[in-house]
């Protein structure tokens, strides 16, 4: 479970990331945050792993303060966290299954990990988190071989390797064709649905984000201004969380905003 308490994000520049949010996300959801770009997405998915630090506030995982973690905590907290990142974070010269095993080294010493020293086990964990997002033939395969899409799936994999209770997704699919998008998104659902894995993604695209959503979450101005059940997301909310006519947007064929 995460819960946000109070929380506030304030950058050096006096821009507002996030004002006042307070919000809880059950076990196995699938939430979609949506909102216009500088809306406050990525600053609240990236503040559940501390990727950025909150100004005021508490955020809390499974009872824990990831807020006040630091050392060993915060190292044990954040292997639990899967991230997936729009511009796919791989190291393109290194082989497909080198990347999936950078998900365990939280898991080892450093020293380990610099030397590539896995165990059995970690190899099994990473072509099982392949076969999973179906590019297991890839395995040995450089990165900078795979084209986008694929290069996702194994993003995800690295993820999945790393054994998380949930998965944070930051515009996983911005920069992908439409065909590739749906098979990423299933490739989440699935995996969302199979093991139980609560999963969060940022999305710009409203047909996705009601077709593949459990719950959303709408943003704007750093503002909680919408959080229900998929089936309650109205033109009529959509429209209020991007200050614009959704149905006239559809009618001039604007998909993404």
């Amino acid at each position: 479970m995460i819960e946000f308490r109070n929380v506030s994000k304030i950058y050096p520049n006096g821009t507002i990331g996030l004002n006042n949010i307070n919000l809880t996300i059950q076990p196995g959801e699938f939430v979609v945050i949506v909102g216009l770009s500088g809306a406050g997405k990525s600053t609240l998915l990236r503040s559940m792993n501390r990727l950025i630090d909150i100004s005021d506030g508490d955020i809390l995982i499974d009872g824990q303060s990831i807020t006040a973690a630091k050392g060993e905590q915060l190292r044990h907290m954040r292997r639990g966290i899967g991230m997936i990142f729009q511009s796919f974070n791989l190291v393109k010269r290194s082989s497909v299954i080198r990347n999936v095993l950078s998900g365990r080294v939280g898991y080892h010493p450093t020293w380990r990990t610099i030397l590539g020293l896995f165990p059995k086990r970690d190899y099994e964990l990473a072509m099982d988190a392949l076969d999973r997002v179906n590019i297991v033939e890839k395995a040995y395969s450089r990165a900078d071989q795979l084209s986008g899409g694929q290069q996702q799936r194994v993003s995800i994999a690295r993820a999945l390797a790393q054994e998380p209770t949930m998965i944070l997704a930051d515009e996983p699919v911005a920069s992908l064709d439409p065909l590739t998008t749906r098979q990423v998104m299933d490739d989440l659902k699935r995996i969302n649905q199979e093991l139980g894995i609560t999963t969060i993604v940022n999305l710009h695209f409203i047909d996705l984000a009601r077709e593949y959503a459990t719950r959303i979450i709408g943003l704007r101005a750093g503002e909680l201004v919408y959080d229900g059940p998929v089936a309650e997301a109205t033109d009529e909310v959509f429209s209020d969380i991007y200050g614009r006519d959704i149905k006239r947007d559809e009618l001039l064929g604007v998909k993404e905003l």
